[in-house]
């Protein structure tokens, strides 16, 4: 198990570190966990937060399926059913994209920390997101669950990160 782990797991904002636990308690003994075995019902702390993202074609493009309420609120919609190339120019460049990627790519969580760089308006909110894996087959990633935090909801994970490291 120790390989699906994201480096600094213990310094993550509890909701992140829950959803992390939940993802790694789905996983059958072989492969992905799939969409058939995430349950809303049994996060639903967490419902506010998550974004579930198809993964589309090759190369892989990103289409919203579902978006909590603290990110419709943060986006000021929940964009569902549109891709992320079509709502965010240059999205190819974009820490969640490459995030998105390398979850495809090494079949990993992939946690970042820092500021929404999709958001322009709001580029200074502080950021706690994981990208988890999901595979209908065990093998082929064909959606992504993600958890973002934003703002107040992750600020204290992000300032005992830099506190920890000399960051100002």
């Amino acid at each position: 198990m120790s390989n699906r782990q994201p480096e600094n797991m213990d310094n993550v904002h509890p909701k992140i570190r829950k959803i992390f636990k939940y993802w790694t308690a789905i996983h059958p003994e072989s492969g992905l966990p799939g969409r058939q075995h995430f349950d809303p019902v049994d996060v639903p702390d967490l419902l506010a937060h998550i974004r579930l993202v198809d993964v589309v074609g090759e190369p892989p493009r990103f289409r919203v399926r579902l978006c909590g309420g603290r990110i419709r609120d943060h986006f000021g919609s929940c964009q569902r059913d549109r891709y992320y190339d079509e709502m965010f120019p240059a999205f190819a460049t974009r820490p969640s994209f490459r995030d998105f990627m390398a979850a495809i790519e090494t079949h990993a969580p992939q946690l970042h920390r820092g500021h929404c760089e999709l958001n322009p308006e709001k580029e200074f909110i502080p950021l706690e997101r994981i990208v988890l894996p999901l595979a209908s087959d065990g093998k082929t990633v064909d959606m992504l669950l993600v958890v973002s935090l934003f703002g107040d909801d992750c600020a204290r994970t992000i300032q005992l990160q830099r506190a920890r490291y000399g960051i100002a």
